[in-house]
């Protein structure tokens, strides 16, 4: 039977002289007995199931035995931390010298969810391919059997869009051609396209007169296309697709869901910038930091130098922000939600700056704190 790990412990050790798997384990297992009490001995650990089988990996050379050692635990990290620090101790083998020492502590399930979000992003990436909506071959027979939806050329620029463009209140504004006639099979016909990378004339002066909807791709061509967009035009709403996806490969329904959440404030829309009381130097920090710490679920602690002063699983660091042992923390840079609780812990703490992955529900915000997230770098 096996234990439903949290943490791997891997250490690595170096024998002055040749041993075999099973003096390693004797040694591990006779000088750390009684070290700690019962509560604390390996045996004891394993029949509790707080430890798994303890591996040993080891070969031997000159005279000597080099390997590593992989304990699995159950239990806290602080445990899991002092079962390193006694397994450290050990210092023969048999009757030959001997060091050990710590290389990681690994936390299993944050990988184990980096594995299922991946995963699940090429199962979805895997059915969005193979599913087509039935709904959009249907409304593509009716636009096909009545003569109805073509693309007509607008403007001066002669635009790709939709034959309502004109006698409707209401344009939906998308980035070309090809999103057109998506919206055209959908049976949307008030829609235009800004085919190319400046704002249209026609397009500017149709803001001045009508209600607009911009409709763009979930990618970087998207923000930067609404940017220009809303320095030159009246916009009303924004809608985007989904992170990653284009308005050209939507389905209909997709379509729909997109139109029926449009936002009264597209400015939100745009990638936001580094704030302003965030200095030059902590904001290249966090963008030294940030691919390392994206989809990790990880949080660094940064003293007032930017060095960091320690690194531990997300759901460690509400610990840690009440340890005694934690001093001169000042930055926060972590893979998860900004929660009350953390913004209340690090205020005792003295932290002035906490960034995020998002921002959950903050009902009271300290003013010595700046709190932003990993999207403004």
């Amino acid at each position: 039977m096996s234990i439903p790990t949290k943490y791997l412990i891997r250490l690595k050790f170096e024998v002055e002289g040749v041993v075999e798997r099973a003096d390693v384990v004797g040694a591990i297992f006779g000088q750390t007995e009684g070290l700690f009490g019962p509560e604390f001995d390996l045996n004891e650990l394993q029949k509790t199931w707080k430890i798994g089988r303890i591996e040993i990996n080891l070969e031997s050379k000159n005279d000597r035995t080099f390997g590593e050692v992989l304990i699995p635990t159950s239990t806290d990290f602080e445990t899991t931390s002092l079962i390193a620090a006694t397994v450290e101790s050990v210092d023969r083998v048999g009757p030959c010298s001997a060091r050990f020492k710590l290389v990681s502590i690994e936390d299993v399930r944050a990988e184990k969810i980096k594995q299922i979000k991946e995963r699940a992003k090429e199962i979805a990436r895997e059915w969005s391919k193979k599913v087509i909506s039935e709904s959009n071959k249907i409304l593509k027979d009716i636009s096909e059997s009545m003569g109805k939806s073509k693309i007509i050329a607008y403007g001066k620029e002669k635009l790709p869009a939709g034959p309502a463009v004109d006698k409707s209140d209401t344009i939906i504004l998308v980035e070309g051609r090809a999103d057109v006639l998506n919206l055209l099979r959908a049976g949307i016909e008030n829609v235009i396209g800004i085919e190319g990378t400046g704002i249209p004339q026609s397009v500017i002066e149709l803001s001045k007169s009508k209600k607009i909807i911009a409709f763009l791709d979930g990618d970087r061509g998207g923000d930067l296309i609404l940017k220009e967009l809303m320095q030159v035009a009246r916009v009303d709403k924004v809608v985007r697709a989904p992170p990653g996806r284009e308005v050209e490969e939507l389905t209909p329904l997709e379509i729909m869901e997109c139109l029926s959440s449009a936002t009264q404030t597209p400015s939100i829309q745009v990638k936001k910038e580094i704030p302003d009381n965030i200095g030059p130097e902590l904001a290249e920090k966090v963008k030294e930091l940030k691919p390392l710490l994206v989809n990790t679920l990880e949080a660094v602690i940064l003293d007032e130098n930017f060095n960091i002063l320690i690194r531990v699983p997300v759901s460690e660091l509400a610990k840690q922000l009440e340890s005694e042992e934690l001093k001169g923390a000042k930055y926060i840079i972590f893979d998860g939600i900004v929660s009350q609780r953390i913004v209340d812990l690090s205020e005792k703490k003295g932290i002035e700056v906490i960034i995020g992955h998002r921002i959950g529900e903050i009902t009271r915000k300290s003013p010595s704190i700046v709190i932003a997230t990993l999207e403004n770098f």
